[in-house]
């Protein structure tokens, strides 16, 4: 202990009037911290341990010297951006931001992602980030009708579904109708034997169905009501290709024309538009309806606009009939297309600037394309020589799913009302129902209208075929 310490120091001498003041000087002197008698100690600074911080990872130098100066240079950056002046220090003594410990840590103890505990501190860890898998799509339909005389001819479009869920299906002289809510089936008509149906489609509101026959014919029914509103003429050959547009609804045929006819007037037709060389067997509006695709056997694809009577744009890329299109619900222009068995290729468009944007070989006879609205995937059907159904995911064309059971080409295609379930038909004379796209809230989820509405097992009923055979009239949908 020095001399000088206040432990060697001789007591004085106890006085009555010094009492006070001794035991102060008491407590003063046996205690490491004076503490008033009157009032608790507070106080306004606060200096705090920085034993636990670490600036390891900031490389600075080890020396007392050296980590102040550093700090000092980082805390000058951070608070006066890199051009700060640098000022000299002045203070004697470089305790201020000296602290008592250094614990060194590994670099990974701070990473967030790192959750193994048998890594050890020195490894060398690498994080890979979780990939969310691919959805998985059922390998089998889970539903199958026997769809007797459905026809095996690439350039008719025999099957679509309402906004209403019901089906519509051409079988020889007939269109049958199959309420996917309550299974039932009706005939909706009967065109006679000299006569058979080429084409379906329904309006995209309400309960109108046009119907192309093999003698030029469009007709339009009221489904509700199993009645014919009206038979409208301008095709010298069959009518192949549907489209309908509010209340304008477009017809092609194998005479090469596209007439447009507004059910609101008299007239059978207000144009009639000319610019394809042999069948036309593809037609879609956009769904904006300011412009109408039309795909024919003389491998053009054609743009038209609502005023035309003249393609606005032609693309002569394909090298066999177009009759697959589908316009993207998600881009405004997106156009894709498909070619036939000497061509076999999906290729994409866009039709505001006029460019052409990827090509796809599938390596099979592209009959149907269909895009997905509740997420940017399209699905394509095929022919020679696979027979397969394949989910694509856009822009990356990467295959989502292929799907396969048809033995002859899938020509038609459909898709539910809510986006989740496609039907597929082709010459073997089946519909097959493939869950293959998520709803729209989720993934997961399916709405009462579609796929969870059918069951999830999969059935072979012969229901058409029975209607087919017994001729039942048309009735309640």
């Amino acid at each position: 202990m020095d001399k000088d310490s206040p432990h060697n120091l001789p007591s004085p001498s106890p006085s009555p009037s010094s009492s006070s003041s001794s035991n102060h000087v008491k407590r003063l002197l046996n205690s490491d911290h004076y503490i008033s008698p009157s009032k608790s100690l507070c106080s306004d600074r606060f200096i705090p341990c920085r034993s636990t911080s670490n600036f390891a990872l900031f490389d600075i130098p080890s020396s007392e010297k050296d980590n102040s100066t550093a700090y000092n240079s980082l805390l000058r950056t951070a608070l006066f951006g890199p051009n700060a002046p640098v000022t000299p220090d002045k203070r004697s003594s470089g305790n201020i931001f000296r602290y008592k410990t250094e614990t060194r840590h590994n670099m990974h103890a701070l990473s967030p992602f790192l959750v193994h505990d048998d890594v050890r501190p020195d490894t060398n860890y690498n994080y890979t980030p979780v990939v969310k898998p691919h959805r998985k799509v059922p390998k089998s339909p889970f539903k199958v009708l026997d769809a007797p005389a459905l026809q095996d001819d690439f350039y008719l479009n025999l099957v679509d579904w309402s906004s209403h869920n019901v089906l519509a299906v051409g079988l020889g002289s007939c269109v049958y109708l199959w309420n996917a809510s309550s299974s039932k089936v009706t005939r909706l008509c009967d065109l006679g034997i000299d006569d058979y149906v080429c084409s379906v489609e329904w309006a995209h509101r309400g309960t109108y169905i046009a119907v192309g026959t093999s003698k030029g014919k469009v007709k339009i029914w009221d489904a509700s009501q199993c009645k014919t509103i009206r038979t409208m003429d301008g095709h010298r050959l069959r009518v192949g290709a549907l489209a309908w547009s509010s209340s304008i609804l477009s017809s092609g045929g194998r005479d090469k024309s596209i007439y447009q006819r507004d059910i609101r007037v008299k007239e059978d037709f207000i144009s009639k538009m000319s610019g394809h060389k042999s069948e036309v067997c593809g037609l879609k509006w956009s769904y904006d309806n300011r412009e109408l695709a039309s795909g024919g056997n003389d491998n053009r694809l054609l743009v038209w606009n609502n005023h035309s009577t003249q393609p606005v744009l032609k693309y002569c890329e394909h090298t066999a009939a177009v009759k697959a299109i589908a316009w993207s619900p998600h881009v405004n222009g997106l156009l894709a297309s498909g070619g036939g068995t000497a061509d076999r290729c999906i290729r994409f468009w866009n039709t505001t600037t006029n460019s052409h944007l990827n090509c796809v070989d599938t390596g099979s006879q592209v009959c149907n394309l269909v895009w997905s609205k509740n997420v940017n995937e399209l699905v394509s059907t095929h022919g020679y020589s696979q027979n397969q159904i394949i989910v694509w995911k856009y822009p990356s064309m990467s295959k989502v799913a292929t799907l396969t059971g048809h033995t002859y080409r899938v020509l038609y295609l459909a898709v539910s009302p809510d986006g989740q379930t496609i039907v597929t038909g082709a010459g073997d004379e089946t519909l097959r129902f493939w869950n293959v796209f998520p709803s729209q809230k989720s993934q997961n989820a399916e709405t009462e209208i579609g796929a969870f509405s059918f069951g999830r097992t999969t059935i072979r009923t012969s229901t058409f075929g029975m209607l087919y055979q017994l001729g039942k009239p048309c009735g309640e949908l």
